[in-house]
């Protein structure tokens, strides 16, 4: 069979997606599959029976990580590596991470139907607790591979109910071998729902994703005074909150100033939190990101300043201090032009952007040539269980990743 005539089987790759999206299904249609829970479990424990099922040969490693490697002519070679993750929010959609590896799958069950034997072995992953729902920080899993994070520091990770992420892992009995991680890959490619409304707006159905936003969380701390609320006269007080709020007001100002520029003030904290009493300190954190990591940096300098000024001119003290930071990643132009090279082979509209969210594609992109495809999501929902990816969308998507890794897996 000529390559280019090829596609995947819409049917089966739908059927698959509705087995997942009844594990851990919610009253919306949405999903609740916490990494490491028994929903998780039973997910992890459907998919290897899928990849045993391809001839795969499956190995899980001590985080946890799944993968399903199909053997190449050259399969002494570095391999081409594909996947997501499988775990979702409380409230999450059937898509997020979910589509990323099971097109991954249909790209395998494609390629063995017909009989296509790559020169480079490819392997599918699926990585543990991407969404850091359960266990904080998100990402563990790929962290963890490319040694972002120690082990004891992934192990120590402790949920709500104070339970560990080795406890956790070892109860779902996924605890593999440090020998089995991820390693000798010469690419990965992450298919993922774009969880925004670029696509969208602009009518394009393949996004290739360029890199990922820097991100810098700020901890801002203002300090008054704690009085009683009647006597005090207004010009004797020391409001820790009027001035925060003027504060937040200015984070939002220099956001328009500045092209690209996302802030988000999701966090705020008030003690003693009392009607009746004055605010004497307040916390809150701001969520800054841009894809340029200089035009970050300026932004957070003008942020500090202004911040420290309104603090200055309202008689209360501000501490600014960066609770953490991860700079821009960008990915590979190889990989890039292979996603175009098939969206173009397949005359799908396609876009250049970036990624405002975080994805194991990030972490995966220090040991290989790296990049994502994006599809678009139906008013930008995402984490939600309105979430919403066409099921057109989805099969094109799916294409599109067919022939990037079959650009990738042959002989170049």
């Amino acid at each position: 069979m000529e390559t280019t005539k090829l596609r995947v089987n819409r049917k089966r790759l739908l059927d698959t997606i509705n087995v997942s999206s009844s594990i851990g299904t919610l009253e919306n249609g949405g999903l609740n599959r916490l990494a490491l829970t028994e929903e998780d479990k039973e997910m992890r424990n459907i998919f290897v029976q899928w990849l045993q099922d391809e001839k795969l040969e499956v190995r899980y490693d001590d985080f946890g990580n799944i993968y399903g490697r199909r053997k190449g002519k050259r399969n002494d070679c570095p391999a081409v590596a594909v996947g997501s993750h499988l775990d979702t929010q409380p409230c999450g959609g059937r898509f997020d991470g979910v589509l990323g590896v099971l097109t991954a799958l249909e790209v395998i069950r494609t390629l063995n139907e017909n009989n296509i034997e790559t020169d480079y072995p490819i392997e599918i992953v699926n990585f543990t607790n991407e969404e850091g729902a359960r266990f904080e920080p998100p990402m563990l899993g790929s962290g963890g591979v490319v040694g972002e994070f120690t082990k004891d520091f992934i192990y120590s990770a402790k949920d709500n109910e104070d339970i560990s992420f080795q406890e956790a892992l070892l109860k779902i009995q996924y605890m593999g071998e440090e020998k089995h991680r991820l390693r000798n890959i010469k690419n990965f490619i992450e298919l993922h729902v774009e969880q925004g409304p670029i696509l969208e707006n602009m009518n394009k159905l393949i996004g290739i994703v360029e890199g990922i936003q820097g991100i810098s969380w700020l901890n801002v701390k203002v300090v008054g005074e704690t009085n009683h609320a009647g006597p005090t006269p207004m010009e004797n007080r020391k409001d820790a909150l009027a001035p925060s709020a003027k504060m937040v007001t200015k984070v939002y100002e220099i956001t328009k100033e500045m092209e690209g520029l996302k802030t988000t003030v999701g966090k705020l904290n008030v003690k003693p939190n009392i009607t009746n009493v004055i605010p004497g300190e307040v916390e809150f954190m701001i969520d800054v990101r841009h894809e340029d990591d200089e035009v970050r940096a300026i932004a957070i300098d003008r942020l500090r300043e202004q911040l420290s000024t309104i603090a200055v001119m309202n008689n209360v003290e501000v501490t600014i201090s960066t609770d953490w930071h991860s700079d821009t990643v960008l990915f590979s132009s190889n990989v890039m032009d292979a996603i175009n090279e098939a969206a173009d082979l397949l005359g799908y509209s396609k876009a250049r952007l970036f990624s405002g969210p975080g994805h194991d594609a990030k972490y995966i992109s220090k040991i290989a040539d790296t990049g994502m495809i994006f599809l678009p999501s139906i008013n930008g929902i995402s984490h939600n269980e309105k979430e919403l990816t066409l099921e057109d969308d989805i099969e094109k998507g799916a294409n599109v990743l067919l022939y990037t890794i079959l650009k990738l897996a042959m002989t170049q």
